[in-house]
Formats: C-alpha cells, structure tokens, sequence
C-alpha cells in the first residue's frame, strides 16, 4: 500500500510526544507511557479506499477525535481496507481500523490469510457490510452464472476478497479456474465494468456505497446486483457465525428493479489489545457525543447506537470500551 500511512510506533501507549525542556535539542523522544491527557497523541484511523466506506466514515471518526477530544489529533489513512488494516494495527502502523467481522476473526485465531493470532481487541460494532455483485448485463442473474467471465473480487488485502471468494465457493464456483480474475478496489471495480474490461465485480460495503451510486447514476448505464444470501448458511457452516441475511432496498440505487437478498457481515472498529484504556474510553465517549457530525458524512453511522455497538462482534471489547458501554448501560 505504499506510503499511505504513517509508522507512528508501537502503540496507542507508547505513541505520545512531549515538547518541553526535559527533551533533549527541542526534540520528541519516546519516554514512559502517557495517559491521553499527558501528551499530544498523533493518531492513525487506518480506514480503505477513497470509493468505499470506511474512508469517509473514518475521516469523519478523525475528525471530531481532533476537534474534541484535548490532546489527541487523529488522521484516517487510505489502505487497502480489512485484512490490510488488521496487520497495520496489530503491528502498531496505525491505532484504530476499520475490519469486517470475519476478518477480524480470522485474525485473531490464526486462521485464513493470517498465519499468526494478532493482538486486536473491538472497540464498537458500526455498521453492516452488504455483498454486492454488479453487472450491467441483463443476462447474468445469479452468483452462478459468473462462470467463464471476468470478475473483479475486490482489492488484494481486503475483506471484499475474503468475502468474495467464499460467495464464489458457496455457489460452486472455484475463482482461479471458473472464472478470469481481476483484484480491483471498489472504484477501479466500478470503473472496469463501466469501460467492460469487466463483466460483473464484488463489492462489500455498507449502504450506498459512493462508487456504486455514481455508476448507477452514470447516464446509459442500468446496474443489477446479483442475490447471494443463499450462500450464508454454507459460510456460516464453513467458516462460523460472522454472516447473517440481510436486504439491499431498491430505492437505494437507481435503477434497481427489486429488494436483493444479500450476505451480510459487521464492520468493527478495531484497536490494540496494549492499547490505553483511557484513550480508548474517551474516543468512544467522543463518538457519541458528537454522533450527529458523523451521521452528516455517512449516514451508515446512523447505526453507531449503544444497542447496535456491541452485538456481533467475533471477538473481545477492548477494557476502555467495555467501561464506556458499561457506564451507559449497554448490554455488553
């Protein structure tokens, strides 16, 4: 992913600077870890690409993290979104990450793309990740039909491809022999299929997704979204109880001829397990304290509510999380 994000250490608690006269030559020196309010923390949301979700709903996160939270400066990253952001994290590249649910678990048990178990822990549920299969043919009409076509299952390190690759496989479709394979992101997708280089592309994200709805909306162009919630019960059994139905609405994008029936997964918002439980706690309270500014830039985080925020997660709520929901009475 190049240059973008920051190495800013190894950790939430061993990434604050001071600016005094105890520092050597005026510079930042590493020293003893710091509550958040000891020290200006630089903070890295890592979110994905610039078509999705998580980049702008991360860089509205950022945002109101800088504006009101004292002390802390928050930036949101572009990368290549789950599985990507679950090694930045881990490796201490970036402090909070936005992860699909089956990713995140396969990160922390070791399994799937992830040879080792990484040291993540949750810090709230957002939102849900709706699979999106796009054509513009009208003769394509199920998952199954993609045979012998060329399909783009998301960008090498995200959760699209994870997620992609085991739709295929539900509907008996193996995608390095089936079908001709491109690995793009969810705008150079849209961007594939509307030039045809492409004849239909995965995309998991929330709902809408900018890079879908601007292709809906491009003048000549119909899409349909292939069904694949029959899949669900073959990637549960498979691969555990990260994936549930769910419905993308017709009015969502135009065009759209019927409701579809979808696999769904929930995106987390991910932090080191050594993270501070005091900076963890206050990110969260600034959340909520100024959801509204959050829902103006995404309404997806409309779902960012103390009930929705701690039911399906796959793995455990970081300790600053855990104290905020308790405080507020959520069922966590």
């Amino acid at each position: 992913m190049g240059d973008n994000h920051r190495d800013h250490g190894a950790g939430l608690t061993r990434r604050q600077f001071l600016t005094s006269t105890a520092l050597l030559g005026g510079m930042a020196l590493m020293g003893a870890p710091l509550t958040w309010a000891q020290a200006k923390n630089r903070i890295s949301v890592a979110t994905g690409g610039t078509g999705g979700v998580y980049y702008p709903y991360g860089g509205g996160i950022a945002s109101v993290i800088s504006k009101y939270l004292p002390g802390v400066e928050a930036t949101a990253e572009v990368t290549a979104a789950s599985v990507d952001n679950c090694r930045l994290v881990a490796a201490g590249k970036a402090d909070l990450g936005f992860v699909m649910a089956d990713s995140a678990y396969d990160a922390v048990t070791g399994a799937g793309k992830f040879k080792d178990k990484l040291p993540l822990m949750n810090v709230a549920v957002l939102y849900s990740n709706f699979m999106h299969v796009v054509v513009t043919d009208d003769k394509i009409n199920s998952v199954a039909d993609l045979k012998g076509k060329k399909v783009s299952t998301g960008a090498p390190g995200s959760g699209t491809e994870v997620k992609a690759l085991r739709v295929l496989e539900a509907f008996g479709i193996d995608p390095d022999k089936d079908i001709k394979r491109d690995r793009l992101g969810a705008s150079e997708s849209a961007g594939a299929l509307k030039d045809n280089k492409v004849e239909a592309y995965f995309w998991d994200g929330g709902l809408p997704t900018a890079s879908v709805l601007d292709l809906a909306a491009t003048p000549g162009t119909t899409i349909k979204l292939l069904p694949s919630g029959e899949a669900v019960s073959k990637m549960v059994g498979k691969y555990g109880p990260v994936y549930f139905p769910k419905t993308i609405p017709k009015a969502i994008y135009p065009g759209m001829k019927a409701d579809v029936p979808v696999a769904a997964v929930a995106n987390l918002l991910l932090c080191n397990q050594k993270a501070d439980p005091e900076l963890i706690y206050n990110i969260l309270k600034t959340m909520f304290e100024h959801h509204a500014e959050l829902v103006a830039i995404h309404k997806e985080a409309l779902h960012l509510t103390l009930q929705e925020a701690v039911v399906g997660s796959p793995i455990p709520f970081h300790p600053g999380a855990v104290k905020f929901f308790k405080e507020k009475g959520a069922n966590i």
